[in-house]
């Protein structure tokens, strides 16, 4: 496991910032195809039939394509050592070490700089002020 210091997860935060507006932007999208999708199999006819296959083929091959691209950039963020809470949020984890033992350096989309910590079995709603 890489422990960060607060500097070098700092330096990280564009990097990071880059790659999770990303992601939620592509999730915006399969979310917006999901309801396309459920939308269209309720107003199928009564007897199964869709009313426009090649569209919904369409609509489920981008949805695919969006989730893989979510999918690698989470890979990314997992090989630079950087752990992901929550993607709506924009919740993110630096794995750190604080008078000894190993804690987050805890960062949400939005702020401009790491200011929180919290221990490894806890989260969000119990960060602390550095």
């Amino acid at each position: 496991m890489k422990l960060f210091t607060l500097a070098e997860a700092e330096a990280m935060l564009s990097q990071v910032r880059e790659q999770l507006e990303a992601m939620q932007a592509c999730k915006r999208e399969v979310d917006a195809v999901r309801d396309y999708l459920e939308h269209a199999v309720s107003s199928t006819s009564g007897n199964g039939h869709v009313r426009d296959e090649n569209t919904l083929a369409e609509k489920r091959r981008k949805a695919e394509a969006l989730v893989e691209d979510i999918n690698d950039r989470l890979r990314v963020l997992n090989e630079w050592g950087i752990e992901l809470k929550g993607l709506d949020e924009g919740l993110i984890d630096f794995p750190s070490e604080r008078e000894g033992r190993v804690v987050y350096l805890c960062w949400k989309l939005g702020e401009e700089h790491i200011t929180w910590w919290h221990e490894i079995d806890t989260g969000f709603a119990n960060r602390q002020v550095l």
